[in-house]
This record gives structure tokens, C-alpha cells and sequence, in this order.
């Protein structure tokens, strides 16, 4: 199991954060089969193309694949390094991430239609799709539809960034009983805050779809993200920084693992 590789080599582990758990518990086993059933479904075509005008319709779907294969391992990676840091498998962090598995199924197809989408008008083809009955047939008919399809595509973003929130909120919550230091609990505050920021964008994006009904600037929104997440970084950064010079952290500074 990829995760179990991942803990042994200690990937995700910065060295300033204690992992609490150590072993691959049965809910994140789940969480394994579930994510790669999900990157199952963003293929193509599970049959090999028979004929070269085959091919290079299953290659036109290389780039919206990869796009959705990529956001679909963001969420992996970040699930991956919750639970390494905090170790909980109490009942409500085991609904919370029943609901996120949810969610990462359900969006799979609306995921990979987005994408798909934006690469036809970005590469010319004209949001027109090849049917396996060999008709052409246009993707998406109106504007208004647009507007319908950037409003789910958000509505899936929220809710994952939004069970986020909840996960860092209840580890936060549990933080004496975890034992978390004064470093560790200002990184779950920070973890707070993206997800809170990710989950904000989608809101912006949610009223210019379902509103004004404008998909273009519901679309146009997810630009924020690499400025709002950057400077939210950089400001985390600096507040860490002097926690660390207060407290006399130091870079080398190693964390013996805990046995919980």
C-alpha cells in the first residue's frame, strides 16, 4: 500500500510536527480503495483503442485527466498528512471523512466534465465531444448551463474544503488531550484558515453562478487562490517564525515520536 511506503520513508513529515500515528488504520485502508477507485473513474476508456482515430480521441482527454488526477491527490495528500499528525479515529472524524469520501465520488464525473470543458475551448475544439456512437455533439448548449456546471463544480469544492474546516476544527478542539504544542497549535490554526479560504473562494464562486448567473466570473474566481493562499503563507510564515525564535526552536530541533 502506497501509504503505508509513504510513512516509512516519513513524506508529509516536516520533523515540526509530531506524528501520533504511525500504522495505516482500517479507515484509512477505506480511504485508499475509495481514492483509487475515484482516479479509476477519471479514465477515459478502460479498453485499449483499436484504431489510431480511437487513440487520439482517448489522448484529447489526456489533459483534463491529469488536471482531476491532480486535485484528486491535493485531497489525498492532505487527508494523508491529518491523519498522520493527529491520530484520531473517534466517531465523528470517522463521519466527517465518511462524508469527504462521499463527496470525492460523487464529484468524480462533474470533475472531470469541468475539466474536460475547459480544455476543448482552451485547445479549440470547440466544447464538442465525440460520442461513442462516432456523432459529434456539443458539451454544453447555453450559457446558462455554464453557469449550472460551474455552480456544482463549486458546490463539490466547498464541501470538500468545508469538511476540512470541521477535521482541523475538531483536532484543534481535542488539542490538550493530543498533547499539541504551541507550534503544532498554531499550524492547525493555519490549516484552518486555507481550508477556511479555499471554502471562501467557492462561496464567491457559488453567488456569481447562482446569482448573476455568470459563468465566466464564477470560473475567474479560482484565481484568487494562488494569491489569497500565497500571501495567507507568507503572513503564517512570519507569525511562525517568531514563535519558533521565542519558544528557541531550531531547525534541526527533532520530535521523538509519540506512542499514542
Amino acid at each position: 500500500m502506497i501509504r503505508e511506503k509513504l510513512i516509512d520513508k516519513g513524506i508529509g513529515n516536516d520533523k515540526k510536527f509530531r506524528w501520533r500515528s504511525h500504522e495505516v488504520s482500517r479507515i484509512e485502508g477505506l480511504s485508499d480503495a475509495v481514492f483509487g477507485f475515484a482516479v479509476t473513474l477519471l479514465v477515459v476508456s478502460l479498453e485499449v483503442p483499436k484504431t489510431f482515430a480511437e487513440l487520439m480521441e482517448t489522448m484529447r482527454g489526456f489533459g483534463a485527466f491529469a488536471i482531476s488526477f491532480v486535485l484528486l491527490i491535493i485531497v489525498w495528500y492532505n487527508q494523508y498528512k491529518f491523519f498522520r499528525r493527529y491520530g484520531l479515529q473517534d466517531n465523528y472524524t470517522v463521519l466527517l471523512n465518511s462524508a469527504l469520501l462521499f463527496v470525492v465520488l460523487f464529484y468524480v464525473y462533474p470533475l472531470k466534465f469541468v475539466f474536460s470543458f475547459l480544455v476543448s475551448i482552451f485547445t479549440g475544439q470547440g466544447a464538442r465531444v465525440r460520442l461513442p456512437n462516432g456523432t459529434i455533439a456539443t458539451m454544453v448548449e447555453n450559457a446558462d448551463q455554464v453557469a449550472t456546471l460551474m455552480l456544482i463544480f463549486s458546490i463539490g469544492y466547498l464541501a470538500v474544503f468545508g469538511l476540512f474546516v470541521l477535521l482541523y476544527g475538531h483536532a484543534y478542539r481535542r488539542r490538550e488531550k493530543l498533547e499539541l504544542n504551541e507550534l503544532e497549535v498554531f499550524d492547525t490554526r493555519t490549516d484552518i484558515r486555507e481550508a477556511a479560504l479555499n471554502a471562501g473562494i467557492a462561496l464567491i464562486s457559488i453567488a456569481f453562478a447562482a446569482i448573476l448567473r455568470n459563468a465566466a466570473l464564477a470560473g475567474m474566481t479560482y484565481m484568487l487562490c494562488p494569491i489569497v493562499l500565497t500571501a495567507h503563507g507568507m503572513m503564517s510564515g512570519k507569525r511562525r517564525r517568531k514563535i519558533e525564535e521565542h519558544i528557541g526552536f531550531h531547525e534541526n530541533t527533532m520530535f521523538e515520536p509519540t506512542d499514542e
